[in-house]
């Protein structure tokens, strides 16, 4: 295993299905990337609820989502940064709310899978510094979050929307 992967579910409600669908689609991400060996992300299933107090906490936004993550690795101004031999990367938490994640699915008109696939792709996507506040980062973000689907066999259906 080259990414090691705390799950942790509060919802109590994520199948064992599910969780492994995430490990090995990161797993698959991660080896696409070149991430490596022994570095570790946690992901965190939560509700609507909990998602919402978190955004409104850390992002100021008074509302539920769908991912969010949180990257261990961006320095902050006068920062610096410390890597030793032998110690793990620590990449960073992604959260997902499983109520956004069946909302969505339904919205879109896919299945819950690909919708959960789609937002653990994206939220470690963030965890390596990709983001899409600028049209060309987003280009760039979305066609590798594409390209890490589709191999792994989690790509859109031709007859959903976008």
């Amino acid at each position: 295993m080259m990414l090691l992967i705390d799950f942790l579910d509060e919802t109590n409600k994520v199948q064992d299905t599910h969780i492994e669908l995430v490990e090995k689609l990161l797993q698959h991400a991660a080896q696409m990337e070149g991430i490596e060996d022994g570095s570790e992300v946690s992901i965190t299933f939560v509700t609507n609820e909990a998602i919402h107090d978190i955004n409104r906490e850390y992002r100021d936004k008074d509302q539920p989502t769908d991912v969010i993550s949180f990257a261990l690795e961006e320095m902050g101004e006068g920062e610096v940064q410390i890597i030793g031999e032998g110690i793990p990367r620590i990449l960073g938490d992604i959260i997902i709310s499983t109520d956004r994640t069946r909302e969505q699915a339904e919205d879109f008109g896919h299945s819950f899978e690909r919708e959960l696939g789609f937002l653990a792709v994206h939220g470690f996507l963030h965890l390596l510094g990709y983001d899409h506040m600028e049209p060309e980062d987003e280009k760039v973000m979305f066609r590798k979050q594409n390209e890490i689907l589709e191999s792994y066999g989690l790509g859109r259906d031709t007859n959903e929307r976008e």
